[in-house]
């Protein structure tokens, strides 16, 4: 992209592409969404689904209106200030920062059946169709995820503020995006092949699925109708919704419904009831953000629950083919979900297809396959993935059973979970009759869901506590932070030390399932979760011990210390609470009240007793 856009603001393309099967699916796309320029970079950078720049006027317009070249709708009024969303915390007068921190972008996707391929580069516009082998009639909704292109810098959000209070499961991605879907198909007799297709598509780096479907089925029928006017007023009103913050209920009004929602704080007690406040008089409450039906999810796979949460606690590279993405999508995600609050640390694609720019990387047989969850639709990938170690073949909702991967080889092969995988843990089999009564008395699928739900909590904390438990015994004693020396180091990770404590302090206190605890634990220890839980733990540990070291050093007599020490010794201690202040305030270190105002004080006050010339050199620097 240039430096300066000059794409007038609220122009919209005519988008284009063709259904049929996937390898001749031709699309383009329209794309509302504000730009962003980085703070310190030359040029703004745009997220946008778009083949070429988006400089020139009306000539440039003609050209491309002829090649069917998608163009950027831009909201801005054509100038380049700044984002200022890092400095003033998203105030309303910078422009669309309030709509940033929800969405990155809205787009429209449409099938043009005579055109071909426009773009193979846009893996949004083929992940925003069911390919053909669905059949999907009528509105469709499924999600997909994929990631930030190579080399796009990763765009300064507020992450720092909104993750450090958010569960580490809700986080906005870094280097991925969320694609929220709302798919239309039907007849039409205007069109040559007699077939109305067309996608609205929320991008976001937001994981709030539910929030941003519930959002879809109020504004997309709409759309459908009224096009591109509808369309900017919803981008209007989400530019007017307060910027998600963990812990508060908030209102956000759009179309003339006022969705009432909580998002989630860190602090929340795992499994409680969010706390319910009517902030206004009729508010359409979502008692979820992003949690799923996950016993609509599970029904057919409900006797093998036990297996599944151990494929995903272990990072297993899966494969759930399903008949729709929609299916396909609420699998996967619910596969993922199912260790929360533990994060999953591998990748995961909810909806993937042959024209995903990561196709040749996960379908290469020259190697192992990656650690991945991936959700398909296209009968191709049969054949392609025989050879993964966990296939999930999802069908009709009744029961399946576990087969052999070596019946995985024709196209009309029978819904199975194909693995030669042994579990270490025995099923619960009280939890399984409990839910298969369920089923059989007609129990409402919320409160299945609720019962899942808690059973896999209660699974996955077993699991986890002893770990949190040992990693909290390598933290240094607190007597041991002095304001003279460096924080004490964290103690290093012996998985032979942890071993020995599950005999006294194991899963078997607080869960009933039986079975080969510490041989689940050291296959844990090989897997990307156990990499990226103990990173975060780390990190947290680390800057706790910064904390208190900064606490401690307040507390200290600094300018008694200095009394007696050479000059040199005091620039040295100056530039190191200034290095200490700064990356407090940089990682928004949580601090007791005043600390580092305190701290700030101290420095000036110790500069003030140095001779002039090196107040100068101090205070320039």
């Amino acid at each position: 992209m240039t430096s300066e856009s000059r794409c007038p603001p609220r122009r919209f393309a005519d988008a284009s592409a063709s259904p049929g099967r996937e390898e001749d699916a031709g699309v383009s796309v329209c794309v509302a969404v504000p730009r962003v320029v980085h703070r310190g970079s030359p040029s703004p950078s745009l997220f946008c689904i778009c083949t070429g720049s988006c400089d020139g006027g009306p000539e440039e317009d003609q050209r491309r209106s002829q090649s069917f070249e998608p163009v950027v709708m831009n909201p801005f009024d054509g100038s380049a200030s700044p984002r200022r969303e890092e400095t003033d915390g998203g105030d309303s007068r910078c422009p669309w920062s309030r709509f940033s921190s929800w969405l990155e972008c809205v787009c429209v996707v449409t099938f043009d059946l005579e055109i071909g391929i426009v773009s193979v580069k846009t893996s949004i516009c083929y992940l925003s169709f069911p390919d053909s082998y669905s059949g999907c009639l009528g509105d469709t909704q499924f999600s997909f995820r994929l990631r930030q292109s190579v080399g796009r810098r990763a765009l300064k959000f507020r992450d720092d503020v909104y993750n450090q209070d958010a569960p580490v499961t809700l986080q906005r991605e870094v280097s991925h995006f969320f694609g929220y879907v709302y798919f239309r198909q039907v007849k039409d007799v205007s069109v040559k092949r007699g077939y109305f297709q067309k996608s609205l598509v929320l991008v976001s780096r937001l994981p709030y699925t539910h929030l941003f479907h519930s959002l879809l089925q109020i504004i997309a029928p709409e759309f459908f109708e009224k096009l591109e006017p509808c369309l900017e007023a919803v981008c209007n009103e989400i530019d007017q919704w307060p910027s998600p913050v963990p812990g508060l209920t908030l209102n956000l009004p759009v179309m003339g419904v006022v969705l009432q929602v909580r998002i989630p704080s860190k602090t929340d007690k795992p499994g409680g009831s969010p706390v319910k406040q009517n902030l206004l008089p009729a508010p359409t409450l979502l008692p979820t953000i992003h949690e799923l039906d996950l016993f609509k999810c599970f029904q057919s796979v409900l006797i093998h629950l036990q297996m599944l949460w151990e494929l995903v606690l272990l990072g297993e590279p899966v494969v759930v083919m399903a008949p729709s993405p929609t299916i396909s999508s609420e699998t996967v995600l619910a596969l993922v979900s199912s260790i929360n609050p533990l994060k999953f640390c591998c990748d995961f694609r909810p909806y993937f297809t042959i024209h995903d720019s990561e196709f040749r990387e996960y379908t290469t047989r020259t190697q192992a396959p990656p650690n991945v969850v991936l959700g398909v639709t296209n009968p191709f990938f049969i054949k392609t993935f025989q050879s993964w170690p966990h296939i999930i073949r999802m069908g009709e909702i009744r029961m399946v059973k576990v087969k052999k991967l070596s019946k995985l080889k024709t196209l009309d092969t029978k819904p199975g979970i194909y693995t030669a995988y042994k579990t270490f843990l025995h099923k619960d089999k009280i939890l399984i009759k409990r839910l298969l009564k369920g089923i059989q008395r007609k129990r409402p699928s919320e409160v299945q869901s609720a019962i899942l739900r808690r059973h896999l909590l209660e699974l996955t904390q077993s699991f986890i506590i002893p770990l949190e438990r040992y990693m909290a015994s390598l933290m240094p004693l607190q007597r041991s932070v002095t304001p003279w020396k460096t924080p004490p180091q964290i103690r290093p990770f012996s998985q032979d030390e942890f071993m020995s404590t599950l005999d006294h302090t194991g899963p078997q206190l607080t869960s009933v399932l039986k079975g080969d605890w510490m041989g689940l634990y050291r296959k844990f220890f090989r897997s990307p979760n156990f990499d990226g839980w103990y990173r975060q733990r780390h990190k947290e540990m680390t800057q706790k011990l910064e904390s208190l070291h900064l606490e401690v050093i307040c507390d200290a007599d600094l300018l008694s210390w200095t009394k007696d020490k050479s000059e040199v010794e005091i620039v040295d201690l100056i530039l190191k609470l200034r290095e200490k202040l700064i990356k407090a305030r940089r990682q928004q270190l949580q601090v007791k009240d005043g600390v580092l105002d305190k701290l700030d004080t101290f420095i000036n006050s110790i500069i003030r007793s140095l001779p002039e010339d090196l107040q100068t050199v101090l205070n320039t620097h």
